[in-house]
């Protein structure tokens, strides 16, 4: 039984082994659905074997987040996922302790001594977990996905530092609690803020973009394998001059599915002007996108 201010856990666990080499990332990921680069892979397998956090930064919509999905299911891992805010603050990210249940408590043993009240109040049973305590705590294999970090406030960053460079954790009741099987941990970034220097110092760094047109048309074939292959290489034209124009927001990558899938639940042979007008909807969220795209693109 651990003392109360006393390191709870070890941490002789570096990576997490889900993959024994960098082809062996591309091939498990490309089974979970997703196809990765070999810089996607290479750095993939190296947080895997370093047992280091991964920082994967890009614009909204080409797969972050995914990532983390697809490392999870080919780890047979349970996914723990932060969605960072503005505003998010310790206890909705770390811990918190149950204060109506400790008040039911207090009032039950209220003939008790203080210090065994206490000690009892400020345990587990009355704790409750959040992401990041969550994974810390796990002994099975877990994926830790810390999304939009960019959009917490600066002091989440502070709250971070201690959990990514040791991946421990301290409950001032309880003491530190050490990860005794370190999670795969994703943080992902829109860019929108620059993170700290600090936070980056402890992380492996990945920047992913829009895929170019061959990625992007293996992505759509596999995840929509009804397609035509000659319908799926317009659609990925098409989206790239999309992309190209001046949008409020450029269409991603999960957007071009759907839009395949849209294609094909219409039956549709070929990508011309009314069937583009009637489905624009589906890849551009903004009317003004779509007034811009209607008058630009040109389908060839």
């Amino acid at each position: 039984m651990p003392g109360p201010n006393g390191p709870r856990g070890r941490t002789d666990f570096v990576g997490t082994g889900f993959f024994s080499s960098v082809d062996d990332v591309s091939a498990q990921l490309a089974e979970a659905g997703y196809l990765a680069s070999t810089a996607v892979a290479t750095t993939v397998f190296l947080a895997d074997r370093l047992g280091k956090p991964l920082l994967v930064e890009g614009p909204a919509g080409v797969g972050k987040t995914e990532l983390a999905k697809a490392v999870a299911q080919v780890g047979a891992a349970r996914l723990v996922r932060l969605q960072c805010y503005e505003g998010i603050d310790e206890s909705r990210a770390l811990y918190e302790w149950n204060h109506a249940k400790q008040l039911l408590r207090i009032t039950a043993g209220r003939d008790e001594a203080w210090d065994e009240t206490r000690s009892d109040i400020f345990s587990d049973e009355f704790l409750l977990t959040r992401p990041l305590l969550t994974a810390i705590r796990g002994d099975e294999p877990t994926v830790l996905l810390i999304d939009e970090t960019d959009k917490a406030d600066v002091e989440v960053e502070g709250l971070l530092l201690e959990v990514l460079s040791d991946f421990q954790v301290t409950v001032p009741e309880l003491g530190t609690i050490i990860a005794t099987r370190r999670p795969f941990t994703v943080l992902t970034s829109n860019a929108t803020r620059e993170l700290s220097e600090a936070l980056r110092r402890r992380c492996l760094f990945l920047h992913l973009d829009f895929p170019d047109a061959e990625l992007e048309q293996r992505i759509v074939r596999l995840r929509v394998p009804g397609l035509d292959a000659a319908l799926a290489d317009s659609l990925v034209r098409v989206v790239g001059a999309l992309r190209e124009m001046e949008l409020r927001k450029a269409p991603s990558v999960a957007e071009t599915i759907d839009w395949a899938r849209t294609l094909l639940a219409l039956g549709a042979d070929t990508l011309d002007e009314t069937v583009v007008r009637d489905s624009l909807g589906v890849i551009l969220k903004h009317q003004d996108d779509i007034e811009k795209a209607a008058r630009k693109l040109t389908l060839v």
